[in-house]
């Protein structure tokens, strides 16, 4: 049995070394080593880690996000968006996203980092990121950001 530190630090050689697409496939690979994780303890290591699924040439896949050079290495939203989006709905102040699956927890983490002063917060599953605004004004002028980013244009 290997404890929290150990494993983690296997889930990130493993993680460095090849691409990863899936948890799924990333428990695959741990088994392959010796450590059986839970799905629940993976999903804690990956957000501890800050590993976050990002959109490569190959596909998506596991990256590290650096602290130190998060605004370079952060792709942005008209770049992870596109390939991840499936749909936008919103009522009253609140705007649903729905992203292919696993791909929720980027997007939230890209929109986090774009600052927009209407949303008041987020909260992102696996495939659906709700974000809350500060009016219905502000939901429509995010809902046509979001529209834009998604159609892969700035603004």
């Amino acid at each position: 049995m290997t404890n929290k530190r150990e494993r983690q630090a296997v889930i990130l050689e493993v993680v460095e070394a090849r691409p990863v697409e899936s948890q799924e496939e990333l428990r695959r690979l741990l088994r392959q080593r010796g450590l059986n994780v839970t799905q629940a303890t993976l999903s804690r290591d990956l957000r501890e880690l800050r590993l976050a699924k990002i959109p490569t040439p190959e596909g998506v896949r596991y990256a590290v996000a650096d602290a130190a050079d998060e605004d370079e290495s952060r792709p942005a939203l008209e770049v992870i968006l596109p390939p991840l989006f499936r749909a936008l709905d919103g009522v009253s102040e609140l705007v649903v996203v729905r992203t292919r699956p696993g791909g929720a927890q980027s997007v939230a983490s890209v929109l986090d980092a774009e600052g927009w002063s209407e949303v008041i917060g987020t909260i992102a599953g696996d495939d659906t990121i709700l974000l809350i605004c500060r009016s219905t004004a502000a939901r429509d002028r995010v809902m046509r950001r979001l529209r834009r980013a998604a159609a892969g244009r700035r603004g």
